[in-house]
């Protein structure tokens, strides 16, 4: 049994479910999460995060979250924010982290600004959404909301008769909207824990892109590790997620994704700040390939718990 530390003897709280389009993938990391902390002998207890977050978080009886929402009020910095005010010690990154890394936009920025290479994009707000011009950097590209996760409302893009309706769908789910340069090659993602960088995942979706029916049904996507990549390719990749984890100051578990082009350049698209957590998920297959079993990296996130981060 892994070591509990100084959570021996407390009461943990799994917050999870949500209120964001991506309820139904936290429900599951919730329930994964707190079978693994009572196997370690803790006193867990679930809590469903609803429309009354505040009270919830502010009467949860606990000495410690877990924090397992995706999305929306979750991965934003609002919980994040709820529990510094009840003074409740809490997983993952802070609530500033937690809001850029929840912005593709600010996110790439910061990742940049750290010499990682990035895509191209251009930014659509409010009312200029509507009737917007595509960006100088043509097509292929995509389009995808600002602020949401499990690529809900992505559209890949190929060409100007499909820009308008893609503009649409993503502005469902968003008021800000990002055109980022389609990166024509593979995709892999690369976990970090506490400082820890994982070996890289490759995804391949059998439709050719990883949305959330090829995220999350079963048997759609194939996932490989080790990757058959050259070794120069990865370790770039693992250095690029050391600059974005200190880039934009997150803490305890994060996934960071990537696109490799055909001539093997590495460019960050976003950063997951509380990555699927089920025991098939793509953080817990990284660290059970690189030694570290589901139970001892559930101990390993929530060793990190506190305030003010």
């Amino acid at each position: 049994m892994p070591d509990v530390g100084r959570f021996s003897g407390a009461r943990i709280g799994v917050f999870l479910g949500g209120i964001s389009a991506e309820r139904s993938v936290s429900l599951r990391t919730g329930a994964a999460v707190a079978a693994a902390l009572r196997r370690n002998g803790h006193d867990v207890r679930e809590i469903d995060i609803r429309e009354d977050w505040l009270g919830t978080v502010r009467d949860a009886g606990v000495d410690a979250a877990f924090i397992a929402l995706h999305g929306r009020f979750g991965e934003d910095g609002c919980i994040q924010a709820a529990c510094e005010l009840a003074r409740l010690p809490y997983t993952g990154s802070g609530v500033a982290a937690s809001a850029v890394a929840m912005s593709k936009m600010l996110g790439k920025r910061m990742a940049a600004a750290a010499g990682v290479p990035c895509p191209p994009d251009e930014v659509y707000e409010g009312s200029a959404i509507a009737g917007a011009k595509p960006p100088p950097f043509g097509f292929p590209l995509v389009v995808k909301p600002d602020r949401e996760g499990s690529t809900v409302g992505i559209t890949i893009v190929r060409s100007a008769a499909e820009w308008e309706g893609a503009l649409e769908a993503a502005a469902r789910h968003d008021s800000r909207v990002l055109a980022e340069g389609y990166v024509a090659g593979r995709e892999i993602t690369v976990s970090i824990v506490n400082g820890r960088v994982f070996p890289a995942i490759e995804i391949i979706p059998k439709s050719g892109f990883y949305d959330y029916h090829a995220k999350y049904n079963k048997g759609e996507t194939e996932y490989v590790i080790p990757v058959p990549m050259e070794r120069d390719i990865l370790q770039r990749a693992a250095e690029y997620t050391r600059r974005v984890a200190q880039a934009l100051r997150l803490r305890g578990a994060a996934r960071v994704d990537y696109r490799v082009d055909r001539a093997g350049n590495v460019f960050f698209l976003e950063a997951n700040t509380i990555p699927g957590m089920t025991e098939t998920s793509l953080l817990p297959k990284a660290a059970r390939f690189d030694g570290m079993p589901f139970e001892e990296l559930v101990e390993e996130i929530l060793s990190d718990a506190g305030l003010s981060k």
